[in-house]
């Protein structure tokens, strides 16, 4: 176990590397944006173009900071790098080949996988359930707390996604969500500060309505929070978390309206 003087620079490296990283990322995507400008340009709420580089960027620097983190122990690397690589994926895939595609929700994608369609939402919900499930399987002992963990991963990934409705929304709540976890123990710190170094480095430009985090960016920060929220808590607190998380995806379009509405 750390001593109070061991886990402030580990907190201040964790949250320093991720913000470098991913304002290195983010600016190398904006000179030579894969597959080039126009396939990450969207729309916002407000009809102004902004592109996809924030979400590509953050995921990359969330993941790269919380791998490599001080003081983790192996299976916590693993489990970082797992889940935020594949949220940030499957992400990704929606912002890709989901944009035009007017069904949201749970309900609409299973409908449509019952008919045997397979939509990018299908693929995300999924992708990440399994992913999150994996993770929370090299943190977790007994076969309940794998399971929870892994409903508290999947879930903060699918609330931050529900945030970003609005510029600054999901970034600012990732800064919020993730402060207490920089005052816990081992490594729920700097699995705090990955995300709030990569959320912080983008958040000017996303307030700016220059960019947004998408789903990659969003998914993958609200997976390394999962993942924070899993190893500062025990069974109690996940337990409280995951019910909590399953609440707020079943209210869905009143989260997102309310995070509007801010």
């Amino acid at each position: 176990m750390m001593v109070a003087g061991d886990r402030v620079p580990g907190r201040i490296r964790a949250l320093i590397g991720a913000a470098g990283a991913t304002r290195t990322a983010y600016e190398v995507l904006r000179r030579r944006p894969p597959g080039g400008a126009g396939r990450w340009e969207r729309t916002n709420y407000a009809g102004r173009a902004v592109h996809l580089h924030a979400g590509l960027a953050s995921a990359t620097g969330t993941a790269l900071a919380a791998a490599t983190a001080p003081g983790l122990p192996a299976g916590a690397r693993g489990a970082a790098a797992l889940a935020v690589l594949a949220a940030g994926g499957c992400g990704a895939y929606d912002d890709l080949y989901g944009a035009g595609d007017p069904r949201r929700g749970f309900r609409a994608h299973l409908s449509a996988l019952r008919h045997g369609e397979v939509t990018s939402g299908a693929v995300k919900l999924f992708g990440i359930g399994a992913a999150g499930l994996a993770a929370g399987a090299l943190l977790a002992a007994r076969p309940v707390d794998k399971v929870l963990a892994g409903v508290v991963i999947a879930g903060s990934a699918h609330l931050v996604n529900l945030l970003d409705i609005r510029p600054g929304r999901a970034a600012g709540a990732v800064l919020a969500i993730g402060a207490p976890g920089l005052l816990r123990r081992g490594p729920a710190g700097p699995l705090s500060a990955a995300p709030m170094g990569a959320a912080a480095a983008v958040l000017a430009d996303d307030l700016g309505e220059r960019t947004m985090l998408g789903d990659c960016g969003a998914h993958a920060l609200g997976a390394a929070l999962g993942l924070a929220i899993v190893t500062g808590n025990g069974r109690t607190g996940l337990a409280v978390h995951a019910a909590g998380l399953i609440a707020a995806a079943a209210a869905g379009d009143r989260v997102s309206r309310a995070a509007a509405a801010f």
